[in-house]
């Protein structure tokens, strides 16, 4: 299984840019497929640098409706109008951020919508014997303080968005499983408890942001939830690669307890996992 970020908050691979986006490129047995395509179409140069053929991609699958990480799609569906799109049909929503400064519109762009490759989902949906996705994550369980200025637009009165657009992705070879998920909006450890749910165990590595980033200064309370989610995620035996939304203040933090099951990702780089299929 081979794993590429391809656009990511912060530099990584010389040359490759760098927004406040998320894309992944995974390559497996039977797949080359796209998680995710960033807020732009960055993540097509950057595929280039990484010697990534777009055009080879059969699945996208978007992780959820905000355009930061369904900007380039597009773009990409112009590049590969054969690969297949798989999203939430709620990913079509009206999303919006909103403080006490104003409302900006978040969500993806509506021609998405008109794409013939495009299938939209109602919950859970198993691809094949290595794919599969689900949805329904309900917990509230140090649930990202963030989300409270995430507003979904519902008969012209702003509500709180509840994620249910959110979906993750299992990835599995042999006795490698691989959960993948764009800003675990829905909180981290509510969506490892959903997998485990399902899966009977936990992943052997998490590919996620963990949606902890602020522009302000960090609360006390911010870190109490950061320590106390590190903690939790340690007890678990899986690796975690983050970054984008994480925020490199709460991702030291985190680090200073997970040590080495906790890795950054920035643009370019590329995730090994061989030493998890040893076992090692």
């Amino acid at each position: 299984m081979r794993i590429v970020n391809l656009v990511e908050n912060t530099a990584g691979r010389p040359g490759c840019l760098s927004e406040h986006g998320l894309s992944f490129y995974i390559e497996t047995n039977k797949h080359r497929l796209l998680v995710d395509t960033g807020a732009s179409g960055a993540f097509i140069k950057n595929a280039g640098i990484c010697g990534i053929d777009l055009k080879k991609i059969d699945l996208l699958i978007l992780s959820h409706g905000h355009y930061d990480h369904a900007g380039g799609i597009l773009e990409f569906a112009a590049i590969n109008p054969g690969a297949d799109i798989y999203m939430q049909r709620k990913a079509l929503g009206e999303y919006y951020h909103r403080t006490e400064e104003g409302e900006r519109y978040i969500g993806v762009d509506p021609k998405i919508s008109e794409l013939p490759q495009l299938t939209l989902l109602e919950g859970d949906c198993r691809l094949d014997d290595e794919l599969a996705l689900f949805a329904g994550v309900t917990g509230k369980k140090l649930w990202p303080e963030g989300n409270l200025e995430l507003k979904c637009r519902r008969g012209g009165s702003f509500v709180q968005d509840d994620f249910s657009h959110e979906q993750y992705l299992v990835v599995s070879e042999g006795d490698l499983h691989v959960l993948v998920s764009g800003c675990a909006h829905n909180g981290i450890l509510n969506i490892l408890e959903r997998y485990e749910a399902l899966y009977d165990g936990a992943p052997s590595a998490v590919i996620s942001g963990f949606h902890m980033r602020k522009k302000g200064g960090y609360l006390p309370q911010d870190v109490e939830v950061m320590e106390e989610t590190a903690r939790e995620l340690k007890e678990r035996d899986t690796v975690y690669y983050t970054g984008h939304c994480t925020g490199e203040y709460p991702f030291e933090v985190m680090k200073a307890i997970l040590g080495e099951k906790l890795v950054y990702v920035h643009s370019g780089d590329e995730i090994r996992l061989s030493f998890l299929e040893k076992g090692s």
